[in-house]
């Protein structure tokens, strides 16, 4: 009997053409991806996809957060999008973006954990990390970003230090055109160096730019489709973070904490023989990793763009220092303390922030079960994203949406604080170096802008131009940076 099958299948096989055969595959896995796809009941309007690969190719690689825009005005402030076989929607305008991250908050706090994301971060860290491990590892990084920074006096001058460094390395150029990138990177780096590994890195430290380079390349290589490049840098960065651990190794005190990988050894001393902690070396490795990134690129990135729109805009750059003239003169150093004083220069870096626009759909969140929204349906597993580019530059909110306008933050001469600006998003899941970032921006920009006026190179046109990876970057351009009598 087996026999006699075995021969009628063999027969069957041998009549079958093999481009009869693909097309049949072809054919079920196009009924099993339309299957996959269909809509539930009462789910958000949307552009219909591609099989396979959904909206993906309606979308502009180099801009996406911008062509989503076109299906704003054709369906809504919710509406569904296919990215590949991941079923999401996007969620526009300040009170449904309220209702997704603070009043609903439960039922939206989940990272989506992609393909990529799990091969590099496996579920662990403290910004894709989800659940229990997510509420463990933030936990403790807050009380240690407190206690090794926001909650120290020296964080100021640490950072007013590391102000002198760049102010050094700038003022090295003459007012010649050069490249700002890594230089800022350095130094903004710097500060959260000394936070997790209690120390800084010197802007010619040949390892350390090398780093800085890995981190650039994954921060755009994420969103394109250079899968095994960005991988292997991971694992690079992974590996100088692991180096750095166990150096600490070999000199801990464990009465006492240095710096944040001291102190997440002694938190997992207090965990041993508990199966249920998250608090293991792979975990330090990642949260480390995460602090750094974060730490690096958001902070760093705006910078630059605040250097790019003075040189840009050399009106209001005298503006700023004009005031950093008549509360700081030349001599005294910029601190927090005087930022109540400089409401322009206040202003002008929420501007820079708000049209820098670096994380234009925030970081991505997952519906956890299913809920309804606006009156639509969305089933448990649909990705969120929070529309943060239409949002800073919704007309509605701004009186110069589309405009660089130190006076969107200004009412009678006063900084002015606005609901519809989230560059650090809301909610429990909003940026937890917020603190930090802030002090980082204003005494490192107010600095720079104290010594040095920021222009075009002669001959050289710059443009507002971006790079679209993890965040929205500047392209790469040079500046004159010239010091001021």
């Amino acid at each position: 009997m087996l026999e006699a099958l075995g021969s009628l299948a063999a027969a069957l096989w041998a009549a079958l053409r093999p481009g009869t055969v693909l097309l049949g595959a072809f054919v079920f896995l196009l009924l099993a991806d339309l299957l996959k796809r269909r809509r539930p009941k009462n789910y958000p309007p949307g552009p219909p996809g591609l099989p396979f690969v959904g909206n993906f190719f309606q979308l502009d690689f180099e801009k996406g957060h911008l062509s989503l825009q076109r299906f704003v005005k054709k369906y809504g402030n919710l509406f569904s999008v296919e990215l590949g076989d991941l079923p999401s929607v996007v969620i526009t305008g300040l009170p449904l973006i309220k209702e997704v991250l603070v009043h609903q908050d439960q039922n939206f706090v989940n990272r989506p954990i992609t393909p990529i994301r799990d091969r590099v971060f496996k579920k662990n860290g403290l910004i894709m990390s989800n659940g229990h491990i997510w509420k463990e590892q933030r936990r403790f990084s807050l009380t240690a970003l407190r206690n090794f920074a926001f909650g120290r006096k020296s964080l100021e001058e640490h950072i007013q230090e590391e102000v002198a460094y760049l102010i050094q390395a700038i003022g090295e150029e003459n007012g010649q055109p050069f490249n700002p990138h890594f230089k800022i990177n350095n130094a903004v780096s710097n500060i959260i160096c000394s936070i997790t590994f209690g120390e800084r890195f010197d802007y010619q430290d040949d390892q350390f730019q090398e780093l800085l380079r890995l981190l650039d390349k994954v921060t755009y290589l994420e969103t394109t489709m250079w899968c095994q490049m960005l991988f292997s840098n991971w694992e690079k960065l992974k590996m100088f973070v692991a180096h750095m651990i166990e150096n600490h190794k070999k000199d801990w005190n464990p009465a006492e904490a240095r710096d944040f990988i001291d102190a997440y050894f002694q938190e997992t001393e207090k965990h041993k023989g508990n199966a249920a902690s998250s608090f293991h070396e792979e975990n330090l490795v990642y949260s480390t990793l995460d602090l750094f990134f974060a730490g690096t690129e958001t902070t760093s990135t705006t910078l630059r763009w605040g250097l790019l729109y003075m040189a840009l805009y050399p009106e209001i750059q005298e503006k700023v220092q004009a005031e950093i003239d008549k509360v700081l003169g030349e001599s005294q150093q910029p601190n927090t303390a005087t930022r109540e004083s400089m409401p322009y220069t206040n202003a002008v870096i929420h501007e820079v922030q708000r049209m820098g626009n670096i994380l234009p759909l925030n970081v991505p969140r997952e519906v956890t079960v299913d809920t309804t929204l606006a009156g639509y349906h969305l089933p448990k597993g649909t990705m969120v994203l929070t529309n943060l580019t239409a949002l800073h530059r919704d007309p509605a909110e701004w009186a110069t949406p589309d405009t660089f306008n130190p006076e969107h933050f200004l009412e009678n001469g006063q900084f002015k604080r606005r609901e519809a600006f989230l560059p650090f998003s809301i909610g429990k899941r909003m940026c937890l170096g917020e603190q930090l970032a802030r002090t980082e921006l204003f005494l490192f920009f107010t600095s720079l802008l104290q010594k040095f006026t920021f222009r075009p190179p002669d001959n050289e046109e710059l443009s507002l131009k971006f790079r679209m990876g993890l965040t929205l970057s500047p392209v790469s351009h040079r500046l004159c940076a010239v010091p001021r009598a």
